[in-house]
């Protein structure tokens, strides 16, 4: 067995808690954690955890799993993955050849058992706290889905100013583009597909919350308000005195366009974007080493800005605004 602290050992074992409440109804799992350095839902959950303990609320129906930290060696060492991705390659593996692969058997099990899913993030860059939904009811091969509705509605009482769609699509485009337009190989469309895709393919549904930037010390406050009103859209739990169902005003619906990596360690951006800034047709965002300027290619809004992307990475994402509607379509005019 290993001496240093960081390293991953085999007794390492994942914080489980689940509350089954006498009277059926759905089962949702929240998980924090997934990446080390992203604490702010492990904070939101804990939160909850006090409240079930401490008597503040209880289960009315159904069951509520949490689990604060998902990937116990990203935390350990507070970086994002341990020694790969959690939210990536997201499926049983009879042989997992690095640790987050025996994370990710543990989980998917977990997430079977599961209705719905609310995973718990958090970002590097400066910018508003946004929730991530799948993609819209289709049989397509790439993510057949039937219960968007549902998916939407969870995102819409979530209360973040904007939700984003459009993730697997565009990973799989991206690498599309990698390969030159080449066939691109199933297990590498595989790699894009996190928590969410899975509980989706088994049936349920999940939503992806980004609480903000990471060290943002509303962040855990972000995250517990969206656990109590997924409980109380399900049923599950009344909501907090004060904690409105809804926020204000709808939030913005953003849909992811295109992806664009860092091809060189001299590639740079023009300005320190964050998260959600505007940018309009034609204006520049970053350049290339040899000096070519990469400019948006129609009014929208950028995404997921890394400035410390390695060659070969996702340096950042481009969005536009989507016509979709969040919950049940609205009802025809007699």
């Amino acid at each position: 067995m290993s001496s240093d602290p960081l390293a991953a050992t085999a007794t390492d074992s994942l914080r489980i808690h689940a509350f089954a409440s006498l009277n059926p109804g759905p089962r949702l799992l929240v998980l924090g954690g997934v990446h080390g350095d992203e604490t702010c839902g492990t904070a939101g959950i804990e939160r909850v955890l006090a409240e079930l303990d401490g008597g503040a609320f209880q289960l009315l129906r159904g069951e509520l799993t949490l689990v604060p930290v998902a990937n116990p060696l990203a935390r350990r060492r507070l970086q994002r993955e341990g020694e790969r991705n959690l939210n990536r390659l997201f499926k049983p593996q009879a042989a997992p050849a690095d640790y987050e692969g025996r994370v990710t058997n543990v989980l998917c099990p977990v997430i079977e058992r599961h209705d719905v899913l609310l995973d718990l993030h958090s970002f590097q860059s400066a910018g508003e706290a946004f929730a991530m939904i799948g993609p819209r009811d289709n049989t397509g091969s790439l993510e057949p889905f039937a219960r968007a509705a549902e998916e939407g509605l969870l995102a819409l009482h979530l209360g973040t100013p904007i939700v984003v769609e459009g993730w697997l699509d565009i990973y799989a485009a991206g690498l599309a583009q990698r390969a030159a337009g080449g066939a691109v190989a199933e297990d590498a469309i595989d790699f894009g597909r996190g928590t969410n895709e899975y509980i989706r393919s088994c049936g349920g549904y999940g939503v992806t919350l980004e609480c903000g930037q990471h060290q943002d010390p509303e962040a855990p406050e972000v995250a517990w308000r969206a656990i109590r009103r997924a409980l109380a859209l399900l049923g599950m739990a009344p909501l907090p005195q004060g904690l409105a169902a809804l926020p204000p005003a709808p939030p913005r619906l953003l849909r992811l366009a295109s992806v664009t990596d860092r091809l060189h360690e001299d590639d740079s951006f023009v300005r320190d974007w964050a998260t959600f800034d505007a940018v309009r047709r034609g204006e520049p965002i970053g350049m290339r080493h040899d000096g070519t300027l990469l400019c948006a290619p129609d009014d929208g809004f950028i995404v997921f800005p890394n400035p410390l992307a390695l060659p070969g990475a996702e340096w950042f994402y481009f969005a536009r605004p989507s016509e979709r509607v969040l919950g049940p379509a609205p009802a025809a005019a007699a």
